[in-house]
């Protein structure tokens, strides 16, 4: 892997997924999706780590396995993509 594609991957991984996970959320919000899906994955984590833990740790759970599944995505996607050219 070229120095180039390195950078482009840690910019993809740790600038453009995240965003991508937020941006996601928010339009499930915005177009209606009841919050107790959109958050299912959250309220999960959140019932597993305590019955006093915050809002917040759902929420950031929920936004990280949407990071997760982005960064899946496109890497699988890359390595298409790289079969195909090769």
């Amino acid at each position: 892997m070229a120095r180039s594609d390195r950078l482009y991957l840690a910019i993809y991984v740790f600038v453009l997924a995240p965003i991508g996970a937020v941006v996601a959320v928010c339009a499930m919000l915005l177009f209606g999706v009841k919050p107790r899906s959109v958050f299912a994955v959250g309220f999960a984590i959140k019932s597993a780590l305590g019955p006093h833990v915050s809002n917040a740790a759902g929420v950031a759970g929920t936004v990280a396995i949407w990071w997760v599944a982005i960064v899946i995505v496109g890497l699988l996607w890359e390595r298409v993509r790289h079969r195909r050219w090769n």
